[in-house]
């Protein structure tokens, strides 16, 4: 059985996120913005359908995905484009290629000693964060 995602989780650290940003071509006063926040993520899974929030004072981003299943993703509020997303198990991680405009775009979940790890790519920029799991 892969991890157990389910939960609401709060951001603790968020390394490169402007260079992430930068990479995605948001521009400077909604990168300004952006450092600034922290995220809650809300995630709910059920074997492979997974339903995510991710939540901020400034922006909400919302998608839903089964595992292994192919789709269109509009990342309105995000950098606004249409991207083909597939997201796979590898071992107990979420791993997300997004097809599109950019290139090595995607991201990968996992779960280590109780904290919530992601790493967002696009281009040559990697972002880490990591949440904790709020009580």
């Amino acid at each position: 059985m892969p991890a157990d995602y389910n939960g609401t989780w709060v951001m603790e650290s968020n390394e490169n996120f402007d260079g992430y940003m930068k990479a995605l071509d948001i521009d400077f006063a909604t990168r300004k913005i952006a450092a600034h926040l922290t995220q809650t993520k809300e995630l709910i899974q059920n074997g492979n359908e997974f339903r995510t929030k991710t939540l901020s004072t400034f922006r909400n981003y919302e998608v839903d995905f089964t595992v292994g299943v192919e789709f269109e993703e509009k990342t309105k509020g995000l950098d606004n484009r249409v991207v083909q997303t597939l997201v796979s198990w590898e071992g107990d991680k979420l791993v997300c290629v997004q097809k599109g405009e950019k290139e090595n775009r995607g991201w990968k979940h996992w779960i280590e000693g109780g904290k919530l790890y992601m790493e967002l790519s696009c281009g040559d920029q990697v972002c880490h964060q990591v949440y904790k799991k709020k009580n």
